[in-house]
């Protein structure tokens, strides 16, 4: 017994050990051979170890285990006594856990930590059909049906505002989808390069002297027959030369030609020639002093021609007041009475244009006066526009008497429906 006990113990061999290389000895005739490895590498192979009763117990104990904990997953399968048995890592010591409670139908639950059970108080059930959901409001829509309370909003009367660009929805010249954009940007960039008060620097010129020069520049304009947004960009150049630079008595004139022919270059399709300017002005000035002066103001102004002048809001206010040809007329009449006025120049180009809508609103004597489209399109009401305004219906009035009358001979032409004819619309004292 003890002879067949020793042939059982086999020394183990430590994992890792280097295996000598034995030297292979090959004599004439004859090879001493030896059976090739098959896996010289140091991964160890799982040992199968023979399943007796007690092991197969074991095994079957912990699977009945896993099973009731994870009831999804399959039981484990012993193998057969041909098979060797699969690898289980040893079981742990199960840890008491709860049972979650499972909720039966028409059960009741109590969320309220701090109801006492002792008294009846009967929660919602949730099979109850009568139970509604809590309506749950957002935070930003209270604030804002606060925000409309308190400002009044809901009880204000509903405004009346005429979508203006509808017939213009297959103009794509007209660019419907764009030109609120461009208006509100029109309105922000009026404000830069804007010119400012200049006369308190302008030692050798008045007022007086530059409503002169603005009525020969219209005569000229129109003598020209030039695009209306000339003329305005004419004046616009002026004003800012003049807020930037001293310009003496004698170089006025030349300032206003050498103006309108950059205006010309920047608006017309065929702008007038230096010879034409240097002929309607009666040859008082050279051409080498008209492109020497012409090139000073573009590097005064620092090249910066694309401003938003009264004509492009003209045009949108003229349409949003839906204006026949009769009030057109009258709107752009104001329009260029204030072109002479110098006080003007405190305000921005937007109302003045708005200011000529209702002036001329006021003169024919059309009703209502401003609406709610007007006042949209234009962000003016007509208490914000009575300064201006008044200072236009002050022209009207001293147009006929005046030395000036370049303006007012202009729109008494049949071509412009006459409508200087019109009486002023009230006295200053009256529109105080």
């Amino acid at each position: 017994m003890a002879t067949r006990n020793q042939n059982m113990v086999v020394p183990q061999q430590q994992r890792g050990a280097v295996v000598q290389k034995q030297k292979a000895v090959v004599g004439k005739g004859e090879v001493k051979g030896r059976p090739a490895l098959n896996n010289i590498s140091n991964n160890v192979e799982n040992v199968n170890r023979p399943i007796t009763r007690s092991f197969g117990a074991k095994l079957l104990a912990n699977a009945q285990a896993q099973a009731v904990a994870a009831p999804n997953k399959k039981p484990l399968t012993l193998p057969s006594d041909n098979q060797a048995a699969p690898r289980v890592p040893a079981p742990r010591p199960a840890s008491k856990k709860q049972a979650k409670p499972v909720l039966k139908q028409n059960e009741i639950i109590n969320l309220d930590s701090d109801s006492d059970p002792d008294k009846g108080t009967k929660p919602m059930s949730i099979s109850d059909p009568r139970s509604k959901k809590r309506e749950v409001h957002s935070l930003t829509s209270v604030l804002s049906a606060r925000s409309k309370i308190a400002c009044g909003i809901s009880e204000k009367p509903s405004q009346h505002i005429d979508e203006i660009d509808l017939p213009d929805v297959n103009n794509q010249l007209a660019v419907v989808e764009y030109v609120e954009d461009l208006y509100t940007f029109y309105k922000q960039q009026q404000h830069v390069c804007r010119p400012i008060d200049y006369m308190h620097n302008q030692l050798d010129i008045n007022p007086k002297m530059r409503a002169i020069l603005v009525d020969w520049i219209i005569e000229v304009h129109h003598k020209f027959e030039l695009m209306p947004e000339t003329l305005y960009l004419t004046i616009y150049i002026v004003d800012r030369y003049l807020s930037l630079e001293y310009v003496a008595r004698r170089q006025l004139q030349l300032v206003g030609m050498c103006a309108m022919l950059i205006a010309c270059k920047y608006e017309e399709i065929w702008a007038p020639e230096v010879s034409d300017f240097i002929h309607i002005a009666d040859s008082a000035y050279t051409r080498e002093e008209i492109l020497r002066k012409e090139k000073e103001i573009l590097n005064k102004l620092e090249w910066y021609l694309t401003v938003p002048t009264a004509y492009m809001f003209l045009v949108r206010f003229v349409k949003a007041a839906k204006a026949d040809k009769e009030l057109e007329h009258m709107i752009y009449f104001f329009a260029e009475l204030g072109l002479m006025q110098y006080n003007l120049i405190q305000y921005c180009p937007s109302m003045v244009a708005a200011s000529a809508v209702y002036a001329a609103l006021c003169t024919l004597k059309k009703s209502p006066l401003w609406t709610d489209t007007l006042k949209r399109h234009t962000s003016y009401s007509e208490d914000q526009l009575m300064g201006c305004t008044q200072v236009l219906v002050n022209a009207h009035i001293a147009a006929p008497d005046s030395k000036l009358r370049v303006v007012y001979k202009k729109y008494m032409l049949e071509q412009f429906g006459g409508v200087a004819r019109y009486p002023p619309a009230m006295t200053s004292n009256e529109y105080d």
